[in-house]
């Protein structure tokens, strides 16, 4: 999945005639900290409310401000994995998208991110989560891959984590089953580390089904 196809259309960026009031107010209104800034198609930057909070003058248009250069945006056919670092490393509630001229094509939020991390992890999905421990050397996917699909299963999501000083990751996988007590025997018997394990009962998967569409209801006002 790429930035351009979690565009969001319910962003109004702010133009550089666009006071800091005015500016405030928009945020206030589309519940995000962060605004693109578009001189007719031409991507300007990117203001928060700090700044905006920061003028000296917030009833001066934009393109009059001495405003930080935060000219943080993402190129409409980058994954979506380098969006949700791009935004995360800089503490975004949205992010602008351009396309090879930086030509403004639109805004990713927050919500849109949310919502399709969902859809990509597998979370909506019936199924077990177990959590491996190994060291970094030892990971070898395509060995896990084949002791879960030695006992009929499939892996609907995978992610590995690790802290910075540490020869350990911790690899937390979703399988879709409910049945995994013969699977981690096999992990066991190969002298992988099980650190936790997540099985759903058919009453719990119901529970998170309406708990996950009451979530995507709400990112939908």
């Amino acid at each position: 999945m790429i930035a351009k196809q979690i565009i969001t259309d319910t962003v109004t960026p702010l133009k550089p005639t666009d006071t800091g009031s005015e500016a405030l107010m928009l945020m206030d209104e589309m519940k995000v900290s962060h605004l693109p800034v578009v001189d007719e198609n031409e991507f300007v930057g990117i203001v928060s409310e700090t700044d905006i909070y920061n003028m000296k003058d917030p009833d001066a248009p934009l393109g009059e401000q001495k405003l930080p250069n935060k000219n943080v945006f993402v190129n409409e056919y980058q994954h979506f994995f380098n969006v949700i670092g791009i935004m995360a490393v800089n503490s975004l509630t949205l992010i602008p998208v351009v396309d090879d001229k930086n030509h403004y094509v639109g805004s990713i939020m927050v919500n849109n991110l949310v919502k399709y991390f969902s859809l990509t992890g597998a979370i909506s999905s019936m199924g077990s989560i177990i959590v491996l421990e190994l060291n970094r050397n030892d990971y070898v996917l395509s060995q896990i891959s084949q002791i879960v699909e030695s006992h009929d299963q499939k892996i609907l999501s995978l992610y590995v984590t690790s802290q910075k000083d540490s020869t350990k990751i911790e690899l937390t996988m979703k399988v879709n089953s409910m049945d995994i007590q013969p699977l981690i025997q096999t992990f066991n018997r190969y002298n992988y580390i099980i650190k936790a394990t997540y099985s759903e009962s058919t009453e719990m998967y119901e529970d998170l089904r309406d708990r996950y569409d009451a979530l995507m209801n709400y990112l939908n006002i």
